[in-house]
């Protein structure tokens, strides 16, 4: 089947103009500081997470806590965001998330407040503030798909969900970058809590008073004009029957679960062969820097050409490919540039899928809403990530002769990760070969969208000649 019908096709006349406004880029800009302090609040502590355990006088399971959250709350909520974005709108999403935000981000404060100290049990505090930024996390990670619907043109879509997409990642580079920086020793906790609460507040403040309306005022293109989407429930069920639909949710949403994976673990697979804290770091800085640079390229292409579905099983390969690289070198000692090259690309095509998975999931599955489809492949990918992560935890053995090892000794006997990241390469090359191979669609947005221009035209055509 080809792929690109209805891109591909006869001269028609030309279409019908619509317009586009510049304050589409203030929504746009709303939307990625919601979604980057959102995940700078979700990896505020595990970077330092002893110094956290012991300012708060628990352990690092508790704080381990701070970060797991987020998985089990954005499950349950995901749904509720699902059905506000299609049903409510975007800008009842954006405030909502926006408010639940700055609200977590204060609440954390009030741990490090004398006034309102509860002692031994101030990382309540912490945990209250955690979940309630745990619930605006599917509010702003489903946003990007309608955002780029309502507010842009077909030849910038891409572009807009690869930019507010990929601000959830730089969020997690930065406090992957900034919480050492900030907080070297334990009494610089104060310090890094209320630091994080600035990008909050601002993006409250923001998205209360820039964000105005959900929709513009007129549609940027013909899908966003005749836009007719049914309602929730017949929505999942259209989304049931959809085979290429079912095909990409699975196959996207085990790969965004393994990428979680790698992020959580990375540090604990490295440091059992002699790696440091700060080259872990480092891999995991690469890893999320080249993801960014392979988007942004990506989401270009894609935009000016319309391939997302080559584009998809391009980088799916390689992504599985790097993995296996990936798997092999981190388990080997003195591999500092093998592992470091490895990284880079296993960012760089991996993340690189996100964006132009989420727009080839709103074509495959047009005319369900934005939200729903993207929304259902988040919240299996939240499942996933919980269940890959006790799997692989499950497979690593002690290594009882690590002399190199670098991991912390209070946290228990080093783990050999070798069955763990062998599962995980085999987990991606079976998803990306089944992806190539079964995976194919008609791009029903495009074709939509073309014959609405067409239908337009001639109508208009029509009222020309009867007029003469």
């Amino acid at each position: 089947m080809d792929d690109s019908r209805c891109i591909d096709h006869e001269p028609q006349p030309s279409p019908t103009t619509f317009k586009v406004y510049k304050r589409r880029w203030i929504v746009l800009t709303v939307v990625c500081l919601v979604n980057c302090s959102n995940a700078m609040l979700w990896l505020t502590f595990a970077p330092v997470a002893d110094l956290t355990a012991e300012r708060f006088h628990t352990s690092l399971d508790m704080v381990n806590w701070l970060s797991i959250v987020y998985f089990v709350v954005s499950v349950p909520v995901g749904f509720l965001a699902i059905w506000i974005l299609d049903t409510i709108g975007l800008r009842c999403a954006v405030l909502l998330c926006a408010w639940l935000n700055m609200l977590g981000s204060i609440i954390r404060i009030f741990s490090i407040v004398d006034g309102l100290s509860l002692g031994s049990l101030n990382y309540i505090y912490l945990l209250v503030g955690q979940c309630l930024c745990a619930g605006a996390q599917p509010l702003v990670i489903f946003a990007p798909t309608k955002l780029a619907a309502l507010w842009f043109p077909e030849d910038q879509r891409a572009t807009a969900n690869m930019i507010a997409s990929m601000s959830n990642p730089l969020g997690m580079l930065i406090a992957n970058l900034l919480s050492p920086a900030l907080a070297p020793e334990e009494k610089d906790i104060p310090l890094l809590i209320g630091v994080y609460a600035a990008p909050a507040i601002l993006g409250c403040i923001l998205a209360t008073f820039g964000v105005c309306s959900g929709v513009p005022p007129t549609p940027p293109s013909a899908s966003a004009d005749h836009s007719n989407s049914p309602s929730f429930c017949e929505g999942l069920k259209m989304l049931i029957r959809n085979k290429p639909y079912i095909i990409l949710t699975i196959c996207f949403a085990t790969g965004i679960a393994l990428f979680t994976c790698v992020s959580a673990l990375l540090e604990q697979i490295l440091c059992v062969n002699g790696y440091s804290d700060f080259f872990a770091g480092l891999t995991g800085a690469l890893f999320i820097i080249f993801g960014l640079i392979g988007a942004f390229f990506l989401g270009l292409y894609v935009d000016k050409t319309k391939k997302f579905t080559e584009a998809t099983k391009f980088s799916f390969i390689l992504s599985a490919l790097t993995c296996i690289g990936f798997s092999v070198v981190c388990q080997m000692r003195n591999q500092q540039y093998a592992v470091a090259i490895f990284s880079c690309l296993f960012g760089l095509f991996g993340f690189s899928i996100y964006p132009v998975a989420m727009e080839l999931n709103v074509e495959c599955s047009y005319p369900v809403g934005e939200g729903t489809s993207s929304g259902i492949i988040f919240v299996i990918s939240q499942i996933l990530g919980v269940l890959f992560i006790l799997l692989f935890q499950s497979l690593a053995v002690e290594k009882k002769n690590a002399p190199f090892s670098t991991c912390a000794s209070s946290l228990g006997p080093p783990m050999d990760w070798t069955n763990s990241t062998l599962l995980m390469s085999g987990i991606s090359t079976v998803t990306a070969c089944f992806f190539i191979i079964t995976f194919h669609t008609n791009y029903k947005r495009i074709c939509a969208e073309t014959s609405q221009s067409c239908s337009t035209n001639k109508t208009e055509d029509e009222d020309i000649a009867v007029t003469a």
